[in-house]
């Protein structure tokens, strides 16, 4: 035994596995470790997820009805709730003002969505609701609140609101609609109507107070600007005043006129003064040419031309006649007489044209001093037209904003005056004919649903947070062990002791025979000894230890009846009760328990001689565990080992029932020498963390842990165990006692 406990502690390392022989057992050298492969985590099946509904199905459907039936119950005697609804239209085309620049614009409309909702939290507003809870007396007396009494002032000015007031905006409209809810249907479309028609008092109310607040600030300022403007008109009235004229700027500019004239005449007279000048300084050269470049040199030309003339008969007389002649004399004489007048001529015209220079000369001089003194008048007159300017503009300024700022103070008063239909009432509310609330059908349907719901993850979460053992598919995913097999409960047997096995059933043989749920409780041990010596035929196991995690898990039962099973085949067994703080094997089996395995151990007797068997099992041979004894049980390992090593001579199985493992020495040191441990289990009571706990204490021993068997299994426990329910239809039916053995 010792050297198959050797290879089943050997291993093989991972990055150099042995190849398997078909038919031979593999051999590992020693000192290797082998590591098993990590199985996959497997998600939960969605079935499974059924099975727990299909579970909890009449626990679920007793929970949704009793939550409609009461939800049906308590709205058909809620208070009736009805509601009314006014519909208040905002039209965004209305002008604002009736007169002014104002009078003809429109909202814009990108602003819609502020607008209106900006216009629903004012319809909500103290100064548009407590009006209406005044009337109605909608508001209590008296504060019904927890805590502190508050002072009736402030409960007073505190602000209104309506519990039963709603005002919403439908979709991609310009509508407010404002609903009231009141048990009294008159009464809710009576205060529907009365909140529209504060609001739009409200909102007119606004308007005209801004503007009347607006004009009394106007007409503040309009006083101030009276005296301004009053001042500016006064210091123009001076000014003009000082200038001897109404407008300077007419004045400027006939100066300019003027002075542009003077200039034209005066650049004249300089130009005629320079050509006469130019005459006169030739004529008195004295050149005849000089004097007939004159203004009188035509007539001085008509004068030498008859002084020509009588030169030329002058010489044609004085050539034929002498100085004695007559002829002569008459010709001399007129050639005296034509030259004394063109000398005369000659000289008169030098006096005109001296006469003329000078009179030129005078009349440059003149205009000379008239363009100077225009152009100081123009200089100084233009200098203060600029001052005037500037008078002249603040008066005409301070004239325009009073009467602009005059203009706006009448504007305003017809404006505060001009309520608008811009905000209007487009329907009014009317008593509603059946309530709204409550809406049985609706909460009926809503109970049905969230009960539904709440009864689904109530069933979800109770199976999440079971932490016990019942699901093979389970333990395997979180423990890593193997689940052998699983024993149906037998009602008949709960609460008391399980039948002696060797002890004849009514109707049926000794043992085995027996109907119903005892008949399927024997089939699944029949499976569980199968699935504990057939699952590694190569080794065997020879001797198991049956234990369990805590106390009343059913290993002594388990552990008797694998022993019947096993014995049924024919081969030796032999049951060992090594719970020697409290046995229950004998008792079983209605053998005595006045000698046992605490006399192997204290007396050192031999073991052969204390072995009892039942009438009914001759090939199970029983060891009781004797008489309680505390030295015993510290000593139960060295005496434990070799009393399994001379019985697995004579023995094909030995199976030792031990105390539980939690709590207690000697199950340690009986899986160290045994070669398999099979672990029971109560399913649905026995706790994951407490299995975990004694597989690990297995494992870190490096005890051959076979798996684990699940004891008192009923069909609602799992979706796996939904065959159980066959088992005792089937025996029923088919198996027909006979009263053999």
């Amino acid at each position: 035994m010792a050297e198959r406990k050797d290879n089943l502690a050997l291993a093989v390392p991972v990055s150099a596995p042995v190849p398997a022989v078909p038919g031979r057992v593999p051999v590992y050298p020693p000192g290797y470790t082998y590591v098993a492969p990590e199985p996959e985590e497997r998600a939960i099946p969605l079935s499974h997820y059924l099975w727990i509904l299909k579970r909890h199905r009449w626990k679920m459907l007793a929970f949704v009805v009793t939550a409609v039936l009461a939800t049906i119950v308590v709205s058909t005697r809620l208070t009736p709730i009805y509601e009314s609804t006014a519909t208040i239209d905002i039209d965004r085309q209305m002008p604002a003002n009736a007169v002014g620049q104002d009078s003809g614009a429109q909202y814009e409309t990108y602003d819609a969505d502020q607008f209106l909702a900006t216009q629903i939290k004012l319809a909500q507003s103290d100064s548009v609701l407590r009006p209406v809870a005044q009337r109605f007396h909608l508001r209590p007396a008296q504060p019904g609140s927890p805590g502190p009494a508050i002072p009736t002032a402030r409960f007073e000015e505190a602000p209104v609101t309506l519990s039963g007031l709603r005002v919403t905006r439908p979709p991609n409209t310009y509508l407010l609609l404002i609903a009231y809810r009141s048990p009294d249907p008159k009464l809710a479309a009576e205060v529907a109507n009365d909140v529209a028609d504060s609001y739009i008092r409200h909102t007119w109310d606004i308007r005209f107070t801004a503007s009347a607040n607006l004009s009394t600030f106007m007409e503040k300022q309009l006083e101030v600007l009276k005296a301004k403007m009053e001042a500016s008109s006064q210091a123009l009235a001076q000014f003009e005043k000082e200038l001897n004229v109404i407008d300077p700027e007419q004045k400027t500019n006939i100066l300019s006129s003027r002075l542009v004239q003077l200039n034209t005449e005066y650049t004249t007279a300089q130009a005629d003064r320079v050509r006469k000048e130019a005459a006169f300084n030739s004529v008195q050269g004295g050149s005849l040419e000089a004097a007939q470049a004159s203004t009188q040199g035509e007539q001085l030309r008509k004068a030498a031309d008859g002084l020509r003339e009588a030169q030329q008969k002058f010489a044609s007389v004085k050539a034929q006649y002498g100085e004695n002649h007559p002829e002569y004399k008459k010709a001399a004489s007129l050639l005296s007489e034509v030259q004394s007048q063109f000398d005369a001529l000659k000289t008169g015209i030098a006096q005109r044209v001296s006469m003329e220079y000078q009179e030129a000369a005078n009349r440059e001089s003149i205009l000379k001093k008239a363009v100077d003194e225009t152009k100081d008048e123009f200089d100084k007159l233009n200098a203060r037209s600029f001052e005037y300017k500037a008078v002249k503009q603040e008066a005409d300024s301070d004239k325009g904003l009073y009467q602009e700022l005059w203009r706006k103070i009448k504007e305003a008063g017809i404006n505060s005056s001009f309520q608008n239909s811009s905000i209007r009432l487009a329907d009014s509310a009317r008593p509603a004919m059946a309530p709204i609330f409550p809406n049985v059908p609706l909460n009926a349907a809503l109970a049905f649903l969230f009960s539904t719901l709440l009864a689904v993850g109530a069933a979800i979460l109770s199976d999440t947070l079971d932490h016990t053992v019942r699901d093979p598919e389970q333990i395997q995913r979180e423990l890593k062990t193997e689940v052998l097999g699983s024993l149906p409960v037998v009602n008949a047997w709960r609460g008391r002791l399980l039948p002696a096995p060797g002890r004849r059933r009514s109707g049926g043989r000794p043992g085995y025979g027996g109907r119903g749920q005892e008949s399927a409780f024997e089939e699944a041990v029949r499976t569980l000894r199968d699935s504990i010596l057939l699952s590694d035929p190569a080794r065997r196991p020879r001797s198991l230890l049956v234990t369990s995690a805590v106390p009343r898990e059913g290993k002594t039962t388990t552990s008797l009846h694998l022993a019947i099973a096993h014995s049924t085949q024919k081969r030796k067994t032999l049951l060992v009760d090594a719970d020697l703080r409290r046995p229950g094997v004998h008792g079983r089996l209605g053998l005595t328990n006045d000698r046992g395995l605490s006399t192997v151990i204290n007396d050192e007797i031999g073991w052969r001689e204390l072995l009892q068997t039942p009438e009914a099992y001759p090939y199970l041979d029983v060891l009781a565990a004797g008489p309680a004894s505390r030295r015993a049980a510290d000593r139960i390992g060295g005496i434990l080992e070799s009393l399994l090593a001379e019985a697995e001579k004579d023995y094909d199985l030995i199976i030792v029932d031990s105390p539980p493992l939690l709590g207690f020495a000697e199950p340690l040191q009986i899986a160290a020498i045994v070669d398999g441990v099979v672990i029971i289990t109560l399913a649905g009571q026995t706790n994951r963390t407490a299995l975990g706990s004694v597989l690990t204490s297995l494992r870190r021993m490096k005890a051959n842990v076979i798996g684990v068997a699940l004891n008192e299994v009923r069909a609602d426990m799992s979706d796996r165990y939904y065959y159980y329910g066959y088992y005792g239809k089937y025996y029923s039916k088919y198996y027909k006692p006979t009263g053999k053995s």
